[in-house]
């Protein structure tokens, strides 16, 4: 991409939710963007961009859009495009392969898309996770012997799917070795334990660390974590995220350290040396044992809603972070982040994550003031906002401490109403 088009550029944003708005809302901060599309947007992007109704996969209906009307560059939300391989899609295409799109290839996407690759990934690398292997009926001896190289509890793993019920933690070696033959030589689960994975129980707490790469060299974004459950205490039903500070305050300069050696660094030299195309986020979701970080889980983009609060806290030009990407000049970038503490709180519709309505009139938006509100699941209808998802609305503040800036938050959904709103009220219980 020559230089020219810094002046003005037209930039295509896939997806829909919180993370998106966000997006959004800091892209367009930028002088280089001149018009923002967004596919297919939400009711928080309308109000700042311009929503497009096109479906993320539909590969063929985006190529034609970005023809016509002649955008320059595609950030990539969510997964499912990139998984599906949309970034091969536009390199493969005469007519596309100038524009660079933001996110992984396909093969790169894959350490999301398949836990095993990215074990295998973590395991060549050397990179800190829970000892994990496989195993299957004729190999179920070696099975029993891997589990005595571990420390109780032991999980097991149905490989295939059995409808969430096929984990088991178990504390007693002897049961765990008769539950493994159960499963595989049983058949406990049917053909879903036909393979079995044992991994090590790793017992801490979790943070998620945010890597821009280009593929050669790599920043590192703000540190984040979240709040899964559904429930007070971190009880009930798991959900796509019901709240996030940034920083992570037991994250000090020592674990970060740690996290940027033996785990952010090796990452990006393995896609090198795996030759992994790769131009994009990394989510890397951590768990601190008694101060060593391990590796959980990779994602491929950046997760939602902790995109709501580390967004906030960067202060460079983040469509300069991405053509830097783009031309793989990041190593020339050099990070602003904001010193104040950034959190959000999530408004949901009642009932989710199971069964829950849409089309709940919201009102109070316009009444926040000192929060940011990002839009996750909402529409316009009949010029009202609509609620349209399970998770609604982010609720977004600055603080001194992550303290202060969660209490703004309360204070600012306080002022917002639809019917069956739930919101959880002890984000950052854990860190007081």
């Amino acid at each position: 991409m020559c230089h020219t088009t810094h002046y003005h550029m037209i930039i295509l944003l896939l997806g829909s939710g919180g993370r998106e708005h966000a997006l959004a809302w800091k892209m367009l901060q930028s002088p280089l963007c001149t018009q923002l599309f967004v596919a297919p947007g939400n009711a928080g992007t309308e109000h700042i961009a311009t929503n497009v109704n096109l479906n993320p996969t539909d590969f063929e209906a985006i190529r034609r859009f970005v023809i016509a009307e002649q955008v320059a560059m595609v950030v990539v939300g969510p997964e499912d495009p990139l998984v599906a391989g949309i970034y091969d899609f536009f390199n493969n295409d005469i007519g596309l392969q100038d524009i660079p799109v933001i996110g992984p290839s396909q093969l790169g996407a894959q350490l999301e898309g398949s836990k095993e690759f990215a074990k295998e990934f973590l395991v060549k690398h050397q990179i800190p996770t829970a000892a994990y292997d496989s195993f299957t009926k004729t190999t179920v001896e070696k099975g029993c012997k891997f589990l005595e190289t571990l420390h109780p509890p032991y999980v097991l793993k149905a490989d295939g799917l059995a409808a969430g019920k096929g984990v088991l933690i178990i504390s007693d070696l002897k049961e765990a070795q008769q539950e493994l033959r159960n499963m595989l030589v049983n058949e406990k689960f049917g053909a879903a334990s036909a393979k079995v994975v044992i991994e090590e129980f790793l017992d801490g707490i979790e943070l998620s660390c945010f890597v821009l790469t280009d593929g050669k060299s790599y920043k590192i974004l703000p540190t984040a974590k979240d709040y899964k459950r559904i429930g007070e205490g971190d009880t009930g039903l798991n959900t796509g995220g019901m709240g996030a500070v940034s920083p992570v305050p037991f994250a000090d300069s020592v674990l970060m350290e740690k996290i940027e050696t033996r785990i952010v660094k090796p990452t990006i030299d393995g896609l090198q040396k795996d030759g992994i195309e790769y131009k994009g986020f990394v989510f890397i979701g951590l768990i601190n044992v008694k101060g060593e970080p391990m590796v959980i889980e990779y994602n491929v983009r950046m997760g939602d809603p902790e995109t709501e609060v580390v967004i906030p806290r960067l202060k460079t030009d983040l469509v300069e972070l991405f053509v830097a990407v783009a031309n793989q000049k990041l190593d020339e970038m050099t990070l602003e982040i904001d010193p104040r503490s950034a959190t959000t709180i999530m408004v949901v519709s009642g009932g989710y994550p199971e069964d829950y309505e849409k089309g709940k009139v919201i009102s109070g938006i316009e009444n926040v003031e000192d929060s940011i509100v990002f839009h996750a699941g909402t529409k316009t209808k009949d010029g009202q906002v609509i609620s349209n998802g399970g998770r609604v609305l982010a609720v977004t503040s600055y603080g001194n401490n992550f303290s202060e800036a969660i209490k703004k938050s309360y204070q600012n959904i306080d002022k917002l109403h639809f019917d069956t709103m739930y919101y959880r009220k002890d984000i950052g219980f854990d860190l007081f």
